[in-house]
């Protein structure tokens, strides 16, 4: 058995960065390479949906996967920097922000297949990949779906199965109690109108019933073959500490990083310090 990895824990140093625009030469400059840096958007036909997805910079691919009611824009902290060594492909998951799903239905097994007909029309046989809850979930479809495919992944917030704590906000949540600041913040990402968002609620609800579309035991996690953090919240709300550390001992290449008073998602209040201890793993090529 491996032994547990220490526990990070996150320091905070000051940020100097440009204290003067100094000619408007300069600001032409500037916003003209930002201008540069923005990703090609595209959609693609695949599995009976229309694919929305983003692309940056150049270099080996990386593919960005989001959590479940997000979109490829829950990336748009991190892609910059991720683009400047990588060709970052950043999709809308079915159903989610400018991707359609006639059926309504989602499931990770499915969400897999669909992104591996989309790397497959970009022709990309091997990649490295992050994802976000929902996203990480896909990540352990497709690695256990085509192993020798995914040569790296780092799993946010990511589960192996639903436990009753989960299931317990699944029942919860519904279309009927959204508040007013959730339907205006899901107006904002997912553009195809009410009945979409009303389609995802319905859809995060039904988890609550969901067995075998997350179900993953230690001899399947261990056909894993690529290298793999895992990067988890102590205080996650959905998924206890104990799941990840299985899935640790569970997985052969794995390291694990337990974020102290971290959540669900423990990114944004560390951008900094992921950012680059996620470049530093993706870089590695030894297991």
């Amino acid at each position: 058995m491996k032994p547990l990895a220490q526990t990070v824990r996150f320091t905070r140093a000051p940020w100097h960065g440009a204290k003067h625009v100094c000619t408007t030469l300069g600001a032409l400059i500037f916003a003209f390479g930002a201008l540069a840096q923005q990703p090609e958007a595209h959609t693609s036909s695949l599995n009976g949906i229309e694919m929305y997805y983003e692309i940056s910079g150049s270099g080996p691919p990386l593919v960005l996967l989001h959590g479940f009611t997000g979109s490829g824009r829950d990336w748009e902290t991190f892609r910059t920097e991720y683009a400047k060594t990588y060709r970052v492909i950043v999709p809308d998951l079915r159903g989610h922000g400018r991707s359609t799903n006639p059926s309504n239905r989602f499931t990770h097994r499915q969400s897999a297949l669909d992104v591996y007909a989309l790397l497959d029309k970009l022709e990309i046989r091997q990649f490295k990949a992050m994802g976000i809850s929902t996203g990480g979930m896909t990540l352990i479809h497709m690695a256990t779906q085509q192993p020798s495919r995914v040569e790296a992944m780092v799993l946010i917030g990511a589960t192996i199965y639903f436990p009753e704590q989960a299931r317990v906000v699944m029942r919860r949540s519904t279309v009927e109690t959204m508040t007013p600041e959730e339907w205006e913040d899901m107006r904002r990402t997912h553009t195809q109108g009410d009945d979409q968002i009303r389609a995802l609620r319905n859809e995060f609800h039904n988890f609550k019933d969901s067995y075998d579309d997350m179900n993953f035991t230690t001899p399947y996690l261990a056909t894993i073959t690529a290298r793999t953090f895992i990067v988890h919240g102590d205080r996650d709300q959905f998924f206890p500490v104990a799941i990840p550390v299985e899935m640790y001992h569970s997985i052969p290449h794995s390291q694990l990083w337990i974020v102290p008073n971290g959540g669900h998602v423990p990114l944004e209040e560390h951008a900094a310090e992921f950012t680059r201890t996620t470049i530093e793993f993706l870089r590695r090529q030894d297991k």
